[in-house]
């Protein structure tokens, strides 16, 4: 991104920061900074880049690793905003800078809560990425010294056009006053890396700058998250209308057994019934034959 008109002077701004001279948190006088120059941002693809590379962190990442004592640490995630290392102008204005242990003011009216002033922080950003979509940035040369100098622990150049070279993705890690190139844009103290991702973002399908994990899980944005939710919530639905027509299921064999121990009951009762019928009509042809004996005898003896 192009940097702010100068109002004063911007070679002081090449120097380091001396620890001794950081203000304190009331800060110096920023009347004369200019904090926004109203200029759009290069183009809608670098756009939706820096919203990709913020969005997810506010919705989906828990923040850093928290400390020994468990309590979760605040971060700040910002996309094309000033960064002032020093009182002066002009500011930085990275594509997308992160910050942890900082957290945005509440009443961003003020002037003071509108940029990222070092000195009001306290410390540089962790990461700054910047997005290169032309030759004239100066992301290799001009502003990788001036994050350097103003502390940046790690600067990430993102050239998805390959407008400065084949390499896509160029990562360095602060060691003393110097920057080392990293294999890999890794972020250890933070917990996250960074990865290229081909797929869709807001119905644009292409390859993006993301943040994951550093075992390679991406952090989801929060439309991913809601999607995956929605499945869950789809897949539960689901499985509990397949639960409900096992039971039904069940319910309809409990009932066909029920049915079945009736008609057998039934059968059995039907049986018994004849069975006692038959004992009868044997008593009753017993009965009978007795009698006639008794009578045969009475008219023998007659």
């Amino acid at each position: 991104m192009a940097a702010m008109p100068a109002v004063q002077a911007s070679e002081q701004d090449e120097s380091p920061i001396p620890t001794s001279e950081v203000a304190p948190i009331s800060g110096p006088d920023i009347s004369h900074l200019i904090t926004e120059d109203d200029e759009p941002v290069d183009s809608i693809l670098c756009e939706k880049q820096q919203r990709l590379l913020t969005e997810p962190l506010y919705s989906s990442w828990s923040g850093p690793p928290p400390e020994e004592d468990g309590v979760a640490r605040v971060f700040m995630a910002l996309a094309n905003v000033g960064f002032f290392p020093k009182p002066v102008n002009p500011a930085l204005v990275p594509d997308m800078l992160l910050a942890a242990d900082v957290q945005v003011d509440e009443d961003l009216s003020k002037k003071e809560n509108r940029s990222y002033f070092q000195w009001q922080h306290g410390k540089a950003p962790d990461v700054v990425v910047e997005l290169v979509s032309n030759r004239k940035g100066s992301e290799l040369d001009v502003r990788y010294r001036r994050y350097r100098r103003a502390g940046v622990s790690y600067y990430v150049v993102y050239d998805p056009l390959r407008c400065l070279g084949e390499v896509c993705v160029h990562s360095f890690r602060l060691a003393g006053n110097l920057y080392e190139r990293m294999d890999a844009p890794r972020f250890e103290t933070l917990g996250l890396a960074l990865t290229e991702w081909h797929g869709a973002f807001e119905n644009t399908t292409g390859t993006w700058l993301r943040w994951c994990t550093l075992d390679g899980t991406l952090i989801p944005t929060g439309a991913e998250r809601a999607e995956e939710a929605g499945k869950r919530a789809e897949e539960a639905g689901k499985r509990a209308e397949e639960a409900g027509k096992r039971a039904e299921d069940a319910d309809k064999r409990a009932e066909d057994e029920r049915l079945r121990a009736e008609d057998a009951d039934k059968r059995a009762e039907d049986e018994r019934l004849r069975a006692e019928d038959a004992d009868k009509r044997v008593a009753r042809a017993e009965e009978r034959m007795r009698q006639l004996e008794e009578l045969l005898r009475a008219q023998s003896k007659g």
